[in-house]
This record gives structure tokens, C-alpha cells and sequence, in this order.
């Protein structure tokens, strides 16, 4: 999906149509140079990303480069509704559907045959017309170009990538593009110099083992040169669910106890919501908390059943919360639910 979060705002608010536009931190529509917090840019549509405003960004950073940039808070339960009638309106046309979170998919278009190119337009046709909303679709022979493929013409694109096209369209671009070379990689082959992908592909596959471990190293190589096996997953059990928030300011245990406590009960309220809606109940319940010293702290505990009630989650977390050290101010609140089984295989005897 295109700038995801900014487009579905942008249904709400079509008066913000053309303007940049940011969405970050906890505050109502606002501008950017009206901004004093630590927020960062959840997502930015692309006109706010022609004044280089990016993913990630702190919206400090993000006000000095672009103050007149309207700024507004994210809604995360409206970008989960939208987001699964995007991928409903995707099975109807291609059922075969990997889920890749709120904003993406893989799609198994092998049986369109030599009809891809039809059935990508048909899928846009059919997010557009549920949703209201552009995707860009990059159709290649496997996840990895794929993936790539589907950056490349955004927004509202549509690539039709082929081993050919690797040299053309491929190699040119960054390493970093790859999806599994982070900015440590990243950092280390241009040390090395290397910077574009082709420049990765032209690197003695010995040598990237050497330097990078054999397993990663191959892995580099395979991947520069466009090939990669693996299938497209359509079921996959979640390991755990959780919430978790960041504070505007750092929340001290004992001085803001009421605002902590209303927001620790609101994150489990919303994770039994999540449990609930995603059909499953969990076992371990943790939290995880972020000083303002930037040390994390995770706590858990095993309960005597599976459970998806939002009391139960509470009473667990808080007892992981009497266990963890409370002097320091707080910068990030968040509660987790493990050991998930399907809600019809565990009878919830905490409800």
C-alpha cells in the first residue's frame, strides 16, 4: 500500500490532498512547527518526503525541515479495519495471500500464467474500488525481486520484473534495498566498497563468506543475483501478540501513577481486543519497559491457563510490574501475550 497510514488519514481529511503531511506522536491535527516532543514519523506521504521527511524521523528533525507539514496522530484501529479490506478485496481476485502486516502482502499469481499483468491491474482495480486507496504491485519470479519490484514505480505502480531485467533495474540500486541488509551490513560493504547491489553482485562469493560468514555471505551473493526460494507462506501461527506505547514525556511510577495506570489498563484491554478479533489465547503474559535511560526491562509470567480476557492480562501484568524496578522515569510501556493456541483449543477458565 501506498503511504499507508497518510492515505487512510487522507480519506478522513481530503481537504489535506496535496499538502505534505506527517503522522506521528499522540496530539489532534497540528503543524509541524507547532511540534516541542520526541516523536518520531510514523509515515509520511510523499510530498512531505520531497522535503526529505522520512519513516523514523524524529519530528523534530522533521519541523526544521518542513514546518508548514501538517502533523497528526496515528489511529492504528482504522488502519487495521482498512487494512483488512484491502487484503479481502486482494483474495477475491488471488486467493493465495502471504501476509506481511498491516500494509503488505505476497501474492501467488503462478496461476494467471501469461496473464500476470491483467491480474495485478484487476487487484488494483479491487483495492481501489473497496478501499478507496492505491497499492503498487511489483510481479516477479519470486518474494525477494518481488519485493524489490514493488518500490520501484510507487506510488499507485505496477512493475513487471523479469531475470533480464535484473542488470537494468536491479543492479543500479542500493544494497541496502535488499530486505535483509540493514544498516550495519549496509555500513560494513561500503567500508568494503561496495554500494550498489550490481557492484554486490560482482563480488567473488569466497570473499563475502570470508567477511561476512558463510551462511550470510552466500545468502549475499544468492540474493544480489536476484535468486531466492522461498515459498509463499499463507498460514502462520503468531508466537505473540502484544501493545505497547511511548510516552510524550517520561512518566514517573509514583508521581504519574494515574496516567501509567490508565494507559497499562488500556494497553490490555486492547491486546485481549487484539487476541479476541485474531482468534487466539495465551498462556504468558509479559511486559516491557523502557527507562529514560534507554535500558529495557522485560518480565513475564506463566499463567494456569489460556486466556484472551482482558482482566486476566491486567492481573499478570501487574504482578510482572511489582517485579521490575519502579525509580526511574519511564519512556515506553508495553504488554505482551505468549504461548498462543486457537481460542476453540483452550476453554478460558479466567473469563
Amino acid at each position: 500500500m501506498d503511504a499507508y497510514y497518510a492515505s487512510v488519514e487522507l480519506l478522513r481529511r481530503p481537504e489535506l490532498r496535496g499538502a505534505p503531511l506527517v503522522i506521528g506522536g499522540r496530539r489532534g491535527l497540528a503543524r509541524l512547527a507547532e511540534y516541542s516532543g520526541r516523536g518520531v514519523i510514523t509515515t509520511a506521504t510523499y510530498e512531505a518526503r520531497a522535503f526529505g521527511l522520512r519513516s523514523g524521523m524524529s519530528l523534530a528533525r522533521a519541523a526544521a525541515l518542513c514546518p508548514q507539514a501538517v502533523l497528526l496522530p496515528a489511529d492504528f484501529d482504522e488502519y487495521r479495519r482498512v487494512s483488512r479490506l484491502f487484503k479481502a478485496a486482494v483474495a477475491r481476485v488471488a486467493p493465495r495471500i502471504e501476509d506481511r502486516g498491516v500494509d503488505e502482502i505476497f501474492i501467488d499469481l503462478s496461476a494467471a500464467a501469461g496473464a500476470v499483468r491483467e491480474a495485478a491491474l484487476a487487484i488494483k482495480a479491487a483495492v481501489r474500488e473497496d478501499t478507496g486507496l492505491s497499492c503498487s504491485i511489483g510481479v516477479a519470479p519470486n518474494k525477494l525481486l518481488a519485493k524489490l519490484a514493488s518500490e520501484l514505480d510507487k506510488p499507485d505502480g505496477l512493475t513487471v520484473l523479469g531475470p533480464q531485467d535484473l542488470a537494468a533495474r536491479i543492479w543500479p540500486l542500493p544494497a541496502t534495498r535488499i530486505n535483509g541488509i540493514g544498516p550495519k551490513a549496509g555500513a560494513k560493504l561500503a567500508a568494503l566498497g561496495i554500494g550498489s547491489i550490481g557492484e554486490l553482485a560482482a563480488a567473488d562469493p569466497a570473499w563475502l563468506m570470508e567477511r561476512f560468514g558463510r551462511g550470510y555471505g552466500a545468502w549475499l551473493h544468492e540474493a544480489a543475483h536476484g535468486r531466492d526460494e522461498r515459498p509463499i507462506v499463507t498460514e502462520r501461527e503468531p508466537k505473540s501478540i502484544s501493545r505497547e506505547t511511548t510516552f510524550e514525556r517520561d512518566l514517573h511510577p509514583r508521581q504519574d501513577r494515574e496516567a501509567l495506570s490508565e494507559a497499562f489498563t488500556r494497553l490490555c484491554e486492547r491486546l485481549a481486543d487484539d487476541l479476541k478479533r485474531k482468534g487466539y489465547r495465551g498462556r504468558s503474559v509479559g511486559i516491557k519497559l523502557r527507562y529514560d535511560n534507554f535500558r529495557t526491562l522485560t518480565r513475564d509470567r506463566t499463567l494456569d491457563s489460556h486466556t484472551d480476557d482482558a482482566r486476566a492480562i491486567r492481573r499478570a501484568a501487574g504482578e510482572c510490574l511489582k517485579r521490575a524496578p519502579l525509580e526511574r522515569r519511564l519512556r515506553l510501556l508495553g504488554v505482551r501475550v505468549s504461548a498462543l493456541v486457537p481460542a476453540a483449543e483452550a476453554p478460558d477458565l479466567f473469563g
